[in-house]
């Protein structure tokens, strides 16, 4: 089985010109776009009404539908996620570029599992599932800022390879 695994040693683009273009001409990069916004929106509502949750009592309804309508988005935007990721890289998870995020967001997606398991077979009290929805919604955020930071690093490289390869005019032409 070929290691996937990132190559540490030396700093290599995020995406190969071939790869690229498959971005680029992939309409899971416009879904990924859209869905990323959306996700974060909807767990910035949901921690509010989970934080409401735990400090009043009150709103217990309204936060369990906000963290399954969160977790039902995460599922989306894995799906199509790694659907992107084997048009773009050839594989379905795990491609070198994004072989740590994609690691981490096991952990996210098992503790947002983990909730909707506790909710649908009762293993939970309420307080502890809403504080095991903040245990994943804690792992989110480390992972969208991995995914945040990688695609912020990708375009930075990106823009200095095009600055690299322009020709520079001396001074005084």
């Amino acid at each position: 089985m070929q290691d996937r695994r990132p190559d540490t040693s030396r700093q290599q683009p995020l995406y190969t010109a071939e790869e690229r273009r498959r971005r680029d001409a992939s309409p899971w990069t416009l879904v990924q776009g859209i869905l990323a916004p959306i996700q974060f929106v909807v767990f910035a509502v949901s921690l509010g009404l989970v934080l409401r949750y735990l400090a009043t009592g009150d709103g217990l309804a309204a936060a369990t539908v906000s963290i399954v309508v969160k977790t039902l988005v995460l599922y989306a935007i894995m799906v199509t996620g790694a659907i992107w990721e084997k048009e773009v890289f050839g594989c379905y998870l795990f491609a070198r570029p994004f072989y740590w995020e994609d690691m981490f967001s096991m952990v996210v997606l098992a503790l947002h599992t983990a909730y909707l398991a506790s909710l649908l077979l009762g293993l939970l009290d309420a307080r502890t599932q809403m504080y095991l929805a903040l245990a994943a919604y804690a792992t989110y955020v480390i992972n969208a800022t991995q995914f945040v930071l990688k695609l912020r690093a990708a375009r930075l490289g990106q823009r200095l390879a095009r600055e690299d390869s322009s020709p520079v005019m001396a001074l005084g032409e």
